[in-house]
């Protein structure tokens, strides 16, 4: 493997069509495209300047480095990218990649990131002022995540989340076969349209969470005092614990809550209108 150590590069596709390619301390200033359609580079205490830096690559593999917030846009249309142990200040990083593995990254600036993303692993994640996360992405595993930025996972695919705090308006927009375990979810209009979204010891927060959902699930789910007129038009199989400010017009399916301040049930309750509401612990 050649290695470039310790030297800086600038303006338009210095390393382009590089393969077998060691970066140690590594300095990219400003100019584009600096490392585009190159195979199998590692990249080890590296600072990256310059937008659209990994573009059409396939391996590569950053250690300790820095993408600053002009970097941005930088691993678009690559695939078989891991990231360890880095800061990514860059928004909107990744765009139509396929395996992608961060683990002890932190995204301060992660606004319209992952879209159009496939094959998505994250361990010790943190990301901020990311509005717009992972849309249209697809088979993607989570664990001990911190996400703010809202509109996230709208239209994702095949999602598994273990222990996150996620704060995000209008999040799990019309996503599919979506769980989550242990996940502390707050935000507005949580799951509209969703289908196969199953929480599980989730604490959810809130106004008007998980409306218009099909074959929604909650295992041993809990309700923060915020989240009112819940589940309506949604058909659902629940366990709640603790108390629901409010449920209203449940399409069908059976929830059982500890308790619930209100059960509205009016005319416009949709079709078949079925859904068995059991309280478990009445006074």
């Amino acid at each position: 493997m050649k290695q470039i150590i310790n030297e800086e590069f600038g303006g338009e596709r210095p390393l382009y069509k590089s393969e077998d390619l060691l970066l140690r301390g590594v300095t990219i200033h400003a100019g584009e495209s600096s490392i585009k359609e190159c195979r199998n580079i590692r990249a080890e205490e590296c600072r990256f300047e310059g937008k659209y830096v990994f573009w059409e690559n396939d391996g590569v593999e950053c250690t300790g480095c820095l993408f600053t917030e002009s970097a941005r846009s930088s691993a678009w249309y690559s695939k078989n990218l891991h990231y360890k142990d880095s800061l990514v200040e860059a928004p909107k990083m990744f765009r139509r990649a396929h395996n992608i593995t961060l683990e002890n990254v932190k995204m301060p600036n992660a606004e319209e990131t992952f879209w159009d993303c496939s094959g998505i692993s994250l361990k010790n994640v943190e990301i901020q002022n990311a509005d717009y996360l992972f849309m249209h992405s697809e088979n993607i595993e989570i664990s001990d995540y911190k996400q703010d930025g809202n509109y996230s996972f709208q239209y994702a695919r095949n999602v598994v989340i273990r222990n996150a705090v996620i704060n995000s308006k209008d999040s799990f927009w019309e996503a599919k076969y979506c769980t989550l375990y242990d996940c502390e979810i707050n935000g507005e209009y949580l799951g509209w349209y969703s289908s196969h979204l199953r929480l599980v010891r989730c604490h959810i927060t809130g106004t008007q969470p998980l409306c218009y959902c099909d074959n929604l699930v909650l295992e041993d789910c809990t309700f923060g005092s915020d989240a009112d007129l819940a589940l309506e038009y949604s058909t659902v199989e629940a366990t709640i614990k603790g108390h629901v400010l409010s449920i209203k017009n449940p399409t069908s399916g059976h929830i059982r809550v500890e308790s619930v301040g209100e059960i509205i049930i009016d005319s416009n309750q949709k079709q078949p209108a079925d859904c068995v509401i059991e309280i478990l612990n009445k006074e």
